[in-house]
């Protein structure tokens, strides 16, 4: 019986392709053949490059960069359709061709003139015609990668900034700049490392591409059927199993893989259907999978990578966002396990019957080594190894330790198989990435970022509760048309020095921003993971949005909680963080129960507000909020354990009068 939850995952990885290519308009190539082939080539090429960097360094930084993102606009040409409308043909159009070209002509100069670029002195001495024309050239490109692959939304972000940049000067009052020229502009967003070529695209060419290129080899080896087998083992007999697996599996898949939309149509495949199965509604079902999804951007140790652009701009080592995210990434799954369990105690369901399960023992003793690569990754990152290291050596413990199993073992074909996956799986983020820097380059060039910044201030009066709804706002929307990580790299220079100007903790105010822009997956009008859960469940997609964002609801809370209390992000005494910890979590769940209307029993309409509220002022800092917090919690508590009771005490009287 246990084949009926240990699936076959290249079936699953069939069906999340499908799902995935549906939401992307059916943008990708369907090539096969000799051009296949030698598509597969660029990228295996492309992942060598990197392994090799990972292991003997990294290349100076323009050459790595440009080197990085020339391979990525070779495979997006050869994979990306211009249009969802486009000819199904499995060949390479001629104009695409062309594209091809031009992507490796412009950025092969800056390959080989890396060293050059580098020495000279910007904007003092001038670029030859030529080279103007190679800037242009390659960022005409980028844009036409980017339009395909990100969509539309970020090309009409870039062009509004290219236009400021260009003629801004024309502007009256505090958005007003001095004027620039063609020269030099060009000369700042591709022959400096400030533009295209800045932090969020050497991120993406060393740290991501290492992470994204292991979560492939994890893929590729079944470690993601023994994940979700071990999840079911463990938490399919419990209420609500099915759910809570859903989050388990989510959770350690969503981690690596670093996509909520990828994730929630891998694991939802098989999830989903199991929770409409147990008595689940449609609309509930999807909205777990894809909260659970969704919070894998935010869970360490890996968090999609993300967390790597985030120390680089704080310039801090890595392992201290991983920490960091710890207790946020533990309230946020409390609140959808408590949730989930609430929801299924309420509606009677039970768990799965025990000969529909796999052998937990039996799962764990056939994959635990699975779980060796993500100890090395941690174990290295604390040694203070950097993160390629890290990524290469799990990559590397990867390949060995399938190999003690004949059923996972990597063959030659497989090996080379996840090289070609990894790297076509990085070219969203390598192209998110340096499309933010035409948007980051135009911004430090004229100072918008600060102007951004005062206008932010001047609008919320200086209140810092004003100022924090103001950029949540700001990062949902920009979320909804882009990337998490593009998302929250263009708010780096703009919202985020509003924050940390009114007196925000640096770290604080990056994660508020971050975790905001991962959370518009979920949020409707545009919830990417919500709508392709709701594809696999078969439900109405905007109803499936909103249910999200009730499950979802502690991570809305919480970016608040931890930037007027930075103990949640575990800094300061040991005294002081215990506490918060403890009151939050008894928090978070008052307020799961609060929502899902269950504590003891049915809870009436006053009750669930009562109990919100004394919810949020145990997970508010303070010891008066505290102390405010247990006394309403434990009213509410008493009342319906008394019910409670009555209840149980009018039923045995019943039951003794039938006989």
């Amino acid at each position: 019986m246990a084949r009926k939850v240990n699936f076959d995952l290249d079936k699953i990885e069939e069906k999340a392709t499908h799902d995935e290519d549906g939401l992307l308009n059916n943008r990708l190539r369907p090539l096969m053949g000799a051009v296949g082939t030698f598509i597969s080539i660029i990228a295996i090429l492309m992942s060598l490059f990197h392994l090799y960097t990972a292991l003997f360094g990294v290349f100076e930084s323009i050459l790595q960069r440009s080197a990085h993102l020339g391979f990525a606009l070779i495979l997006v040409f050869a994979i990306y359709k211009p249009t969802k409308k486009a000819s199904e043909s499995k060949l390479i159009p001629w104009y695409d061709w062309l594209l091809i070209l031009l992507s490796a002509g412009a950025y092969s100069y800056f390959v080989f003139n890396a060293q050059e670029i580098s020495s000279r002195m910007s904007y003092i001495e001038q670029l030859t015609g030529f080279e103007i024309t190679i800037g242009i050239t390659a960022g005409i490109v980028l844009i036409e990668a980017t339009r395909r692959v990100v969509g539309n939304t970020l090309v009409i972000i870039i062009l509004a900034f290219l236009i400021y940049g260009i003629w801004g000067h024309l502007f009256s009052g505090a958005l007003s700049h001095r004027e620039f020229s063609t020269m030099w502009i060009i000369d700042h967003l591709f022959y400096t490392a400030t533009g295209v070529f800045s932090t969020p695209l050497g991120v993406s060419a060393t740290f991501i591409f290492m992470f994204i290129l292991f979560g492939k080899f994890l893929e590729v080896s079944g470690a993601g059927q023994f994940f979700i087998d071990l999840s079911v083992a463990g938490m399919g007999k419990y209420r609500g199993g099915p759910a809570k697996t859903a989050i388990v599996a989510s959770s350690i898949l969503g981690t690596i893989s670093g996509s909520a939309v990828a994730n929630t149509v891998t694991t939802g495949a098989f999830t989903i259907p199991l929770m409409k199965k147990t008595g689940y509604k449609r609309h509930f079902s999807g909205a777990v999978e894809a909260v659970a999804s969704t919070g894998g951007q935010i869970m360490p140790p890996i968090m999609g990578a993300s967390a790597f652009i985030i120390a680089s701009y704080l310039g801090v080592p890595y392992m201290d966002i991983a920490i960091a995210a710890i207790i946020p990434a533990v309230l946020f799954y409390l609140c959808l396990f408590i949730q989930v369990d609430l929801r299924a105690k309420r509606i009677g369901l039970v768990g799965l019957k025990k000969e529909e399960l796999p052998n937990f023992l039996g799962i764990f003793k056939k994959g635990f080594m699975f779980f060796i690569p993500l100890v090395v990754i941690v174990v290295m990152l604390v040694g203070g190894s950097s993160p390629m290291k890290a990524g290469l050596y799990a990559i590397v413990g990867t390949i060995l330790v399938a190999a003690f199993s004949k059923e996972s073992r990597l063959s030659f074909k497989t090996i080379v198989k996840g090289l070609d996956l990894g790297a076509k799986a990085a070219l969203e983020t390598a192209i998110a990435c340096a499309a933010a820097g035409l948007i980051i380059g135009v911004i430090g060039l004229t100072g918008i970022g600060l102007k951004f910044s005062s206008i932010i201030i001047d609008l919320s009066g200086g209140i810092l509760i004003l100022a924090l709804i103001f950029t949540m706002i700001t990062s949902i929307i920009l979320g909804m048309g882009l990337p998490t990580v593009a998302a929250y790299i263009i708010q780096v220079p703009l919202t985020i020095p509003a924050l940390i100007g009114l007196g925000v903790a640096p770290i604080a105010a990056h994660m508020f921003v971050f975790y905001f822009a991962a959370l518009s997956a979920i949020t409707p009008p545009v919830a990417l993971a919500a709508f392709a859960a709701a594809g696999i469940a078969r439900s109405e997609p905007m109803k499936t949005g909103l249910t999200a964002v009730r499950l979802g609801l502690a991570a809305y809370i919480v970016p608040y909680l931890f930037v007027y209390g930075e103990t949640l992000l575990l800094v300061g005494g040991a005294t002081q963080i215990i506490l918060s910890v403890i009151t939050a979590i008894i928090g978070i769940i008052g307020i799961a129960c609060a929502v899902e209307g269950w504590l003891l029993r049915h809870a009436y309409w006053y009750e669930r507000i009562i109990l919100f509220l004394g919810s949020m002022l145990m997970v508010v800092s303070g010891i008066y909020t505290d102390i405010a917090g247990v006394i309403i919690l434990t009213l509410i508590y008493l009342l319906q354990r008394n019910d409670r009771i009555k209840i149980i005490e009018e039923e045995a009287v019943q039951a003794k009068g039938m006989y």
